[in-house]
């Protein structure tokens, strides 16, 4: 792992082949019909203190405001740390049972299609530089990478446990 990245973000990267923006802009409309698609699981947790899909989508919601918070802070130039957060705490404190699926759905293409107006203003310079979040340093181009892997990444769990 390079020692400028958070170890919380070391495998979502790897799991983009191909170009980021392509990736992202599907996934703003790809994600959302997937969960419609499963809709009728949206309560289903795989095993006793796991999240259900509506968590999960909730999660990854949050998680996105945060990276591209994080991504925004970076770019701007901010020199101070950026706090890490406790993502089952986020769960925790949210009321995500009490939404539907269809919701996050909708709420999750309407976020991505906002963000991509950011993704794609970003120019090289800024995509190089680095800022610290979660105690460590890590670059506006890595946490591109890691938004569009985050999701990738809660797919295949999704794929693999939950359907």
């Amino acid at each position: 792992m390079n020692p400028l990245q958070p170890k919380v973000y070391a495998d979502y990267p790897s799991l983009v082949q191909g170009d980021v923006l392509e990736i992202l802009e599907s996934q703003a409309s790809d994600f959302p019909e997937f969960l419609k698609s499963i809709e009728h699981k949206a309560d289903y947790a795989y095993a006793a203190g796991k999240w259900t899909l509506k968590e999960m989508a909730g999660h990854i919601i949050d998680t996105e405001r945060i990276l591209v918070y994080r991504l925004t802070a970076i770019i701007r130039g901010e020199q101070n740390a950026l706090p890490g957060f406790d993502e089952d705490a986020y769960v925790l404190q949210a009321h995500f049972a009490d939404r539907s699926l269809l919701s996050f759905a909708e709420e999750f293409s309407l976020m991505r299609k906002a963000h991509l107006y950011l993704f794609k203003s970003i120019n090289e310079e800024e995509l190089s530089r680095t800022g610290v979040a979660s105690g460590k340093e890590i670059t506006a181009r890595r946490l591109v990478l890691t938004i569009a892997g985050h999701l990738m990444h809660h797919l295949n769990i999704i794929q693999e446990r939950y359907l």
